[in-house]
């Protein structure tokens, strides 16, 4: 011992006796051990150290005993032993390979088993005991940072004791009798330290240590069974005794069956010679018989390799090695634990699983400590099972989110076993303990089916339906049986693993028994052909054809009379809210997809959609009013089918040059598509119909006589499963399993074995039946074999040519020759389109052509006969493009729309984006910016502005001014949308040549005044409806969103999210939902999303006005007379045309107001008198409006009341212009629409 060591362990003091003497320096000793620990090197040469010396047992301990009242001399002695007693695996980080540190290693161990049995004794437990009672009497905060620290410490301690692993061979003790370890939990429950752990798992304020008690609950428990603990103090019951008489019978049948071989191996009379034979039709080496030289009565065993070496097995090839065994402990210790189980379910496992749990999904908790909660579940499901089971003593890991927990361990831990595989051994036994868990669950549920309570059983009958539903959980079985690894894996977990696959399947069968259809879950890849497609006939639109389509459609329609399943309404998805698509297209394609499931002859399907299109677009009755009828909807589907609805043409599909003709049909995988299907027992069934599924049974029942009962019943029945409801018995086909049968059938003990060999006797049947039939099945034994070999062994072998298509004749290849040569010379850019109608075979596809020509050697290539590309796909600028590009750019440079006139005249069409890249790189323009449509300034076509809004005799204001970054944002967004499309035709482009021109401008204006009208009516029936307070939490929601976009420059969707009970309940409104779909707001796109969102695409100024539309009438006096203004403006069409010449000068004398409204306010801040209207002449009224033009489109931000006064007044010239009776004066008109918008300011201040 090093010198300074053994200095400082003798300043401690001395045990006289049972009495122990500390020295005066004795509490700056014990630190500075603690500090030798710190600096200790990687051979833990001080740990070693103190361990020979043998401090703990003969220093630490007493002291704490005896001098438990000095606080911090306990303190420090409790500090030193957890570090003395913690894991050697910590102290090295693993078992280590080189022999040196494998010394040090086992030499940790041995003084770390030392230790615990020194702890061992009541006294020590019970000084430890009292001192953590008194703490956890503190209340918290009364409660010091260092008593936290010496609870933790104390459990840490008790922890690392109990950690230490048992070692047989030095204890050498046999079932019910009392181990280190068994003493060690005597002395806590004898200390009452097990009544302490109790109440730190159930205490509501003493949540902290959950994980610290769950770890020492688990130790304890480290060598017990679940079954062996309720079997604890009770007699053996029938079905024991009957178990334990079989096992004694089943050795005595061996031990006879021995006795019998031995004698018949002696011979009749003592020979001192055993002789020389000559074994005929054995070979030897060479060419000579074999000869042998013992006795005849064991030359049925004899084989080539006896004297042979054993070989050796490489270390990766060698079997995983088993998991330390169970013992039985003493009988008082099972007692004990049995009623800490049964105390433990009833008043802390759920509370503690909980917390647990929610510390291991925030990662609160340190690395693989899951799995004492893996651990936990299972035993104690279990105990509570078999100890009269009780549903709601395990609520708590009773839910689908266990089994969803569990699974996704397992995915993790078999990925980690084939990447880190270094400490797969590690791994496989997490999976394991994960494993048991998962059949725990399983076991449950299958308890719950025998409830005698109702509500139980339902419970279990929804937790099997979701778990068969689901995929991932039907065949995660399936899974683990491919991919099991016998030199990672040990044979407990495939026994387990074949146990819980058997007891799934049972419960699977039961479910599917009462029920005629089961839907489920699948997942599959959706594949589509990517070169070489047949183009598909197109559909028959003759009236004949319609009209026969109609009655079939009429007829399926009216037999399920108008009703339709509530899957196929989820089903249906009109609209996208994640598409680039404008809502007006996708509304025609909607159109276009029931007059495609009409043509299908699809009825239900075209009804579905019809529906749920007029719930997303209910405006203009496009698809029927909301109360239509059947018959109504049903003349609707009527003229849909028989409309000429406008359709996008599919892109061409361009054959890429080939390599080989086989890459003509090649596939891809396109993306994971989710189905639901009827599911079919036998089918899943069949996916066991493996030779990687066959084997993992094969391995485990070549140890049959090791397996218990329940085991091999579970083998057996998979087995017969697949030979005998399948008919895949070939699957057994192995030389391998033969011998296994073999051995199954020879065995003197085969009578306890009457299962397997029955089934045994079975499958050696079937095979000679069919060896008589088929004299290559004997070959066929070498292998394993697939579904097809199987097929092809039972039914017979295909020859070669069969499934291929049919060859051509010498007729047809003349033919085709005859053909080619007769086109090969025309201008047809695309022969074999020539050839195809013209051969006699018309079952010939354009692949069977392109093959057969190059196979005449008629051409040399396929890529000689590759389809011609379609499309106006040109990237390359000739010359005479490019000039011609440039004089057009000449010609229009001062029109409203360069790029629209560009495209109508051009000769070599081409897309937006290519044409705005060819002028950029030209130089004839510097940005984008330049080639976006120009706004029109003059207000031809807008004279008819009595029905304006607010909004938009503002956005007529700025016109012509592209300084808004709103505006700006949007036009970037609309031309870069048209740069990535296509040219549409010269009829579409003429029209929208002329709603340029004035009328898409009065068209819009139209459209929004019946937007913002249906708007208010909506408004004012939810508010009716008491839903005022949602409809200001959606105001503000939407205030809010844009102020954050104008603040950060970006767009994302933005979730409603209600926080209170009536705006939740609002969310579930129809008519609420109606309102948000009229304001462009998105539902939920799938099962993944819970809320409603704002669209990215929306853009700030749109918030605004579906906010200002939302604001009640109480709010907005003006909206009163706008409102009427609007409807006398719609109703009084001639007097609008009367009074279009009076509309400029009404204008001109509301700017006159307004701008005296202003110079009033500026000069009454000033002291100085007003101005009347006479001071102001024609030319400085023009000047300011354009002032006041600029500032209302540069000035968005709202950052005091002075710029939104100066914003809103602009704004009050909408009323001024709205209403068709105002005069000139307007200033009290002026002020009202000034009152709200500074409120809708404080609101917003408020809100941001």
């Amino acid at each position: 011992m090093n010198c300074e060591i053994l200095a400082t362990c003798s300043a401690l003091g001395y045990l006289e006796g049972d009495t122990y003497h500390k020295e005066s320096d004795c509490l700056e000793s014990v630190k500075d051990l603690i500090r030798y620990l710190r600096h200790e090197d990687d051979t833990r040469d001080v740990r070693q150290q103190l361990g020979a010396g043998q401090i703990v047992q003969n220093d630490l301990l007493p002291i704490i005993i005896q001098y438990r009242q000095d606080k911090s001399l306990f303190d420090a002695c409790i500090r030193l032993m957890v570090n003395l007693t913690q894991p050697a695996m910590l102290c090295f980080g693993k078992v280590p390979d080189d022999p040196v540190f494998r010394q040090h290693f086992l030499q940790v161990t041995s003084h770390l088993e030392s230790y615990k049995e020194a702890f061992a004794t009541e006294n020590v437990f019970g000084i430890l005991s009292e001192t953590l009672y008194n703490l956890l009497q503190l209340d918290w905060e009364q409660r010091q940072e260092e008593d936290n620290l010496l609870i933790e410490r104390i459990l840490l301690l008790v922890r690392n004791v109990l950690h230490v692993p048992a070692n047989p061979c030095e204890e050498k003790k046999v079932d019910d009798d009392a181990s280190v370890h068994d003493r060690v939990l005597w002395a806590i429950h004898m200390s009452g330290f097990d009544d302490l752990v109790k109440f730190l798992a159930s205490a509501q304020s003493e949540q902290q240590w959950s994980m610290h008690v769950l770890e020492i609950i688990s130790l304890m428990f480290r060598d017990q069974t679940p079954e062996a603990l309720v079997s604890a103090g009770h007699a053996r019951s029938v079905e024991e005794k009957q178990r334990d008489a079989d096992e004694l019978e089943l050795l005595r049948q061996k031990e006879h069956s021995a006795n019998r071989s031995r004698a018949f191996q002696r011979g009749t009379r003592h020979s001192r010679f055993g002789g020389s034979f000559v074994v005929k039709g054995l070979k030897a080496i060479g060419d000579q018989d074999v000869i042998y030289h013992r006795n005849l009565h064991n030359f049925k065993n004899y084989t080539h390799d006896i004297g042979k070496s054993i070989r050796r097995v490489p270390k990766r090839n060698r079997r995983a090695q088993e998991t330390e065994g169970k013992r039985r402990s003493a009988l008082n210790v099972r007692l004990f634990l049995r009623e800490f189980c049964v105390d433990f379910l009833e008043n802390c496992y759920n509370r503690l699983m909980y917390l647990v749990k929610e510390s291991l999904i925030r990662e609160q908790t340190q690395q693989h400590d899951e799995t004492y909660y893996l651990w936990a579940l299972s035993f104690f499901m279990a105990f509570n099972r078999g100890n009269g089971f009780r549903a709601d003593l395990v609520s708590e890991t009773m839910s689908i989110r266990a089994f969803h927990y569990i699974e996704r361990n397992v995915t993790n831990y078999y990925e980690m076993l084939l990447t880190d595989r270094k400490e797969a051994t590690s791994w496989s036994r997490r999976m394991h303990l994960a494993l048991k868990a998962y059949q725990e669950l399983l076991f449950t549920v299958n308890e719950m089916d025998r409830s005698q309570d109702e509500g139980i059983r339902q419970s279990s009958n929804v937790i099997k339906s979701n778990i068969f539903y689901l995929m991932e959980y039907r065949e995660i079985f399936l899974t683990l049986l491919r991919k099991y690894d016998e030199t990672k894996q040990p044979q407990s977990y495939l026994k387990d693993l074949v146990e819980t696959t058997h007891l799934f399947l049972r419960m699977l069968e039961r479910f599917c028994k009462g029920r005629r259809n089961l839907m489920v879950q699948r997942k599959r890849g959706k594949r589509k052909k990517s070169r070489g497609k047949k183009q598909q006939s197109a559909v028959d639109t003759s009236p004949e054809a319609l009209a026969e389509v109609w009655k079939v459609v009429e007829e399926e329609l009216k037999s399920v009379g108008f009703q339709l399943s509530g899957a196929l309404m989820e089903s249906v998805m009109p609209f996208d809210a994640t598409s680039e698509t404008p809502l007006e297209d996708q509304r025609t394609e909607a159109m276009v997809r029931v007059q495609d499931a009409l043509l299908a002859r699809l009825g239900p399907e075209a009804l579905g959609l019809l529906r749920a299109a007029r719930e997303v677009w209910p405006e203009g009755d496009v698809f029927g009013s909301a109360d239509v009828e059947p018959e109504e909807e049903l003349e609707l589907l009527k003229q849909i089918l028989n409309a000429n609805l406008p359709r996008t043409a599919p892109p061409e599909a361009v054959m890429e040059e080939e390599h080989s003709p086989a890459e003509l049909e090649e596939e891809e995988l396109e993306a994971i598509q989710v189905i639901e299907k009827e599911f079919n027992l036998l089918d899943f069934i069949k996916r066991f119909a493996n030779a990687n599924v066959v084997r993992p049974y094969i391995l485990l029942l070549k140890t049959y006589s090791k397996n218990t009962p329940h085991t091999n019943h579970c083998i057996a029945r998979m087995l017969h499963r697949l030979a005998v409801d399948l008919k895949m018995d070939a699957l057994l086909y192995q030389l391998s399993v033969f011998h296994l049968f073999n051995k199954i059938l020879s065995d003197p003990s085969s009578a306890a074995y009457k299962e397997l060999v029955t089934f045994a006797r079975y499958v050696l049947n079937r095979f000679f039946s069919l060896a008589a039939k088929n004299n290559k099945a004997y070959v066929e034994l070498l292998f394993w074999k697939n579904v097809g070999a199987v097929h092809e062994m039972t039914e017979g072998y295909s020859k070669d040519g069969d499934g291929k298509k049919p060859s051509w004749t010498e007729e047809e290849e003349e033919e085709l020759r005859k053909l080619y040569e007769e086109h090969r010379d025309s201008e047809d850019p695309d022969i074999v389109e020539t050839l195809l109608p013209l051969l006699s075979n018309g079952s010939r596809t354009r692949r069977h052509v392109v093959i057969q020509l190059v196979h005449m050697g008629l051409v040399e290539s396929t890529k000689e006969l590759k389809k011609p590309k379609k499309g106006t796909r040109i990237v390359l600028w000739t010359e005479e493009q490019v000039q011609e590009l440039q004089m057009l750019f000449e010609e229009f440079r001062d029109s409203d729309d360069v790029l629209g006139n560009i495209l109508k005249k051009i000769t070599a069409k081409r897309s937006r984006a290519r044409l705005v890249d060819k002028l950029l790189s030209l130089g004839l323009v510097s940005e984008r910016r330049e080639l976006y449509k120009k706004r029109s300034r003059s207000a031809k076509g807008k004279s008819s502005g009595h029905t304006m809004t607010e909004e938009e005799f503002l956005a007529e204001l700025t016109q012509g001014y592209p300084d808004d970054p709103v505006d700006r944002d949007d036009e970037d967004e609309r031309e870069e949308d048209s740069e990535e499309s296509e040219e549409d035709d010269d009829e579409e482009e003429q029209n929208e040549d002329k709603s340029l021109k004035g009328g898409r401008s009065s068209q819009s204006l139209n459209l929004s005044v019946e937007r913002r009208a249906d708007v208010a009516g909506m408004v004012s029936a939810l508010q009716e409806e008491g839903l005022s307070g949602p409809l200001m939490w959606l105001q503000n929601c939407l205030n809010r969103t844009a102020n954050d976009r104008e603040e950060d420059g970006l767009s994302q969707p933005v979730p409603f999210v209600p926080l209170t009970e009536a705006n939740e309940e609002a969310m579930e409104n129809k008519s609420f939902q109606r309102l948000l779909r009229k304001l462009g707001m998105r539902p939920p796109a799938n099962e993944q999303e819970s809320f409603w969102r704002i669209p990215a695409k929306i853009s700030v100024s749109q918030l605004r006005s579906a906010a200002a539309a939302l604001s009640s009438r109480e709010d907005k006096p003006g909206d009163g007379a706008e409102q009427d203004g609007g409807l006398r403006g719609t109703t009084t069409d001639t007097q609008e045309e009367e009074e279009e010449e009076d509309s400029q000068e009404k204008r001109a004398q509301a700017l006159r107001a307004l701008l005296l409204t202003r110079k009033k306010k500026q000069l009454s801040t000033d002291d100085t008198a007003p101005i009347s209207d006479a001071t102001l002449d024609h030319d400085d009224a023009e000047d300011e409006i354009e002032r006041s033009q600029e500032r209302s489109a540069t000035k968005r931000s709202r950052s005091s009341v002075l710029e939104d006064e100066e914003v809103e007044e602009t704004s009050t010239v909408m009323d001024l212009d709205t209403n068709n009776d105002l005069d000139s004066d307007g200033e009290d008109d002026v002020s009202a629409p000034v009152k709200r918008r500074r409120k809708m300011v404080l609101i917003d201040e408020d809100d941001d």
